[in-house]
């Protein structure tokens, strides 16, 4: 390990010793994927990937400016076959309940990254990297690729089972230009946008500077979300000594969360129940009569019902420093550095535990009248570094390709209880803590992560047939010292130098080709408190180190690909056999905040296919449309403990509809815009046994929209309004919020609804 740890270290350090001296490669755009050309007036609304040897698509920035400003770079990916994409909110920007999976793989199993920065798992307690939604303003975003079966061997990235988002920021223009729009809408949503272009600054550097503002309240109950964001980018063009980029992100973010909900609770008290922010005496009531013994007031059935309040902060500095070079003739290399910077709380009102008398209060002065709830956060505290470089080398119908990726991550994870006071709160949600008056647990967490590739592409028959083949190895390492608590300490390792990638491209005519590929994959550990391995107790922990394996993937795909004309098409089956599944057992509800238990629970087999299609039927419409079908089925019972066997084996996998269809239809003339979409998903299971699940539903939404062009002060003046969920249809969005059981509904809250019909104006203004 340490040989290969010096030589991946070695080979980065090189890299970015030797750039500077070297002769550099002439500037390149930023990544993109491969894709169809499309004319500026008339884009296409999805890129199927052609030539590419798997099962890849790819949306443009155009995309974005067809939905809701400011949403989710999510949602533009949600109507792309094998996409499952869940949230409570219109934008899809609410963490807490953002989901998002392929091919039966939730986003703890799929890698993302942005201009090849290792974005980590994108899960709400993220503990190696943060969500899209804070890493980039969504105007900022140039296109972001879909690998639904597996990414490419480069991708830096150790929970990619199942595949890879990846997003690439937009590229500063040229010509100067200002850039503003506001949107306004329901529950009082407030969004500003401004981006300033330098436009070429001595016919060498260019970049940009860009500011975001959104404050929406709450569709249901008491409560806001706002979030603020800085975006900047500056690109070097060296001419023949090739260019250097680098990128900046700020993002400052404070969300009221929603009421977790069950079936029962949905049956009792409706969809649009939440938290009871604007009634604490009933909330300081159900908690003293929980605490007691005594009959829940308030028509409450559990102490879970509702809440008084609970929120999500979370604040962002992400930084990265990408250079180019033509190191010799067919030798080219990138090398990218990244730092980020995070601070966070989740925070919940809780009635599991009073304030004691004598508690700090927030200006640590002891409380006199303490509450029967006190104030519950999870904090993190991260900083991570890392680096990333690939070097290529193209010999006749050869391309070889080598590169390393390595990232050291400290984070500290604590769970904190702040006093409220009796009557009134003392403290907001939505406001970070100080002062608290009991830590449960707090630890420090290490993650050291070495990668390499090696692979080659050939290209044979004049091109007409590509083979690409080639591997990667990882070794994680993760480290836990608990400074206070009862949880585990230790250090467990997750090692796999060789796992492999074959794939291969035939172009059968100039309009049709078909691909074949096959990859296998490993998820590493995680490292915190309140999931991964560390989260269960000492005993737990030492139970399981030595023979606890990392979920592995092996996926085989292949598909064909068709176009003529405005038309273009896509068809795709797979098969993945998934094991070594790993199981976090929560005890209790989620906020009562147990100690875990993590199991390897065998194994899961899923095979599907993926249609897509869009036809451009005359000059200004496009139609888009994909199906997916998805079964994924659990291989072995779960075996609790020697007296319990749960019979999961045959059963479906929770969250993995077997049924998506999506489409949309888009007419774009003469500055007139309009599009519709909808989007179906089946029934979905939220027990491990398939005894309760949510049913099948039907979504829309629409746009409509004028740009002025030509001469005068209306030049470059648009106005868009958004209708989200068009039919206001009422049905059940995330699921798994608060985990997954084995049965039942009651007292576990684990569902979300989702957000009613809403509507949104935009008006925009270039200079």
């Amino acid at each position: 390990m340490r040989l290969s740890k010096t030589v991946l270290l070695a080979g980065s350090m090189l890299s970015a010793i030797v750039l500077p001296q070297a002769a550099l490669a002439q500037t390149a755009p930023d990544p993109a994927p491969q894709a169809d050309a499309a004319t500026t007036e008339n884009p296409d609304i999805v890129v199927l990937g052609f030539g590419q040897s798997r099962q890849v698509q790819s949306v443009s920035a155009i995309d974005f400016e067809r939905i809701v400003p400011g949403a989710s770079p999510l949602k533009a990916i949600e109507k792309l076959p094998g996409v499952n994409f869940q949230s409570a909110d219109a934008f899809g920007n609410y963490e807490w309940a953002v989901r998002i999976s392929l091919r039966g793989f939730n986003q703890n199993q799929l890698g993302f990254t942005l201009d090849g920065i290792p974005l980590g798992d994108m899960s709400y307690g993220n503990v190696n990297g943060l969500h899209i939604s804070r890493a980039i303003i969504s105007e900022n975003i140039g296109s972001t690729e879909v690998a639904q079966g597996a990414g490419a061997l480069g991708t830096a990235s150790t929970s990619n089972l199942g595949g890879t988002i990846q997003f690439y920021s937009d590229s500063p223009k040229d010509k100067m230009n200002v850039t503003g729009s506001g949107t306004y809408g329901s529950d009082n949503t407030w969004r500003g946008f401004a981006r300033v272009d330098s436009g070429l600054i001595a016919d060498t550097v260019k970049g940009y500077v860009s500011y975001a503002y959104y404050k929406t309240d709450k569709w249901k109950g008491v409560g806001e979300q706002r979030q603020q964001q800085v975006n900047a980018k500056v690109v070097a063009d060296l001419g023949s000594l090739g260019d250097i980029s680098a990128y900046f992100a700020y993002s400052d973010r404070h969300e009221n969360d929603y009421q977790d909900l069950t079936l029962d609770l949905i049956k009792r008290r409706g969809l649009n129940y939440d938290n009871i922010s604007d009634n604490y005496a009933l909330a300081e009531a159900v908690a003293t009569a929980y605490q007691t013994g005594q009959p829940l007031p308030g028509g409450f059935v559990t102490v879970d019902d509702a809440y008084y309040d609970a929120a999500g902060l979370r604040r962002d500095y992400l930084a990265g420093v990408s250079t180019n070079a033509h190191l010799a003739p067919g030798v080219t290399l990138k090398t990218t550095g990244y730092y980020h910077v995070n601070k966070g709380q989740g925070s919940w009102i809780t009635p599991y535990v009073a304030t004691p008398a004598g508690a700090p209060n927030v200006d640590g002065t002891p409380i006199t009248n303490p509450a029967s709830i006190s104030y519950r956060t999870t904090e993190y505290d991260m900083h991570r570094g890392g680096i990333l470089s690939a070097l290529t080398y193209e010999a006749g119908i050869n391309t070889f390709e080598v590169g390393g990726w390595y990232e050291s991550n400290s984070f500290n994870n604590a769970r904190r209880y702040y006093g409220l006071t009796a009557g009134s709160p003392n403290r907001a949600a939505i406001d970070y803590q100080s002062n608290p008056f009991f830590t449960q647990w707090d630890g420090k967490y290490d993650t050291e992560t070495i990668q390499y590739h090696v692979e080659d592409t050939v290209k044979l028959l004049d091109d007409q047939l590509v083979l690409n083949g080639g591997w990667k190895g990882v070794h994680v390492i993760n480290n836990a010292h608990l400074r206070v608590g009862t949880l585990a300490s230790g250090r467990i390792d997750a090692k796999d130098w060789f796992q492999p990638q074959v794939s291969a491209l035939y172009h059968v005519t100039p309009q049709a080709e078909i691909f074949a590929a096959y990859t296998e994959n490993m998820r590493a550990f995680t490292a915190s408190a309140a999931g991964g391995p560390f989260s269960t107790t000492q005993g737990g922990f030492d139970a399981i180190r030595n023979t606890l394996k990392p979920e592995v993937s092996k996926t085989a795909e292949g598909g064909v690909r068709f176009r003529s004309g405005g038309f273009q098409a896509s068809a795709v089956g797979y098969y993945v056999n998934f094991s070594n599944r790993l199981l976090v057992l929560p005890n209790g509800s989620p906020i009562a905040g147990g100690a875990s238990t993590l199991a390897n629970v065998g194994s899961v087999h899923t095979y599907g296919a993926e249609l897509t299609a869009n036809y451009r039927f005359m000059k200004a419409f496009s139609l888009f449309g994909s199906y997916s079908y998805n079964n994924s089925k659990y291989q072995d019972n779960v075996l609790v403990s020697s007296a319990l066997t749960l019979p999961t084996k045959g059963k479906t996998a929770v969250d993995s509809p077997k049924h998506m269809l999506k489409g949309e239809i888009v007419y774009d003339q003469y500055g007139f815009t309009a599009r519709v979409g909808a989007d179906y998903m089946s029934r979905r299971y939220f027990t491990y046994l398939n005894t309760e699940s949510v049913p099948g539903r039907v979504t829309m939404d629409a746009s409509i929209g004028y740009r002025f062009s030509g001469d005068g002060p209306l030049h470059g003046f648009s106005i868009t309004g958004n209708v989200t969920n068009l039919t206001d249809k009422k049905y059940v969005s995330t699921i798994g919020s608060g985990g997954f059981y084995a049965s039942g509904d009651v007292d576990q809250n684990t569902l979300l609804a989702g957000a009613p019909r809403q509507f949104f104006v935009t008006v925009k203004k270039g200079f």
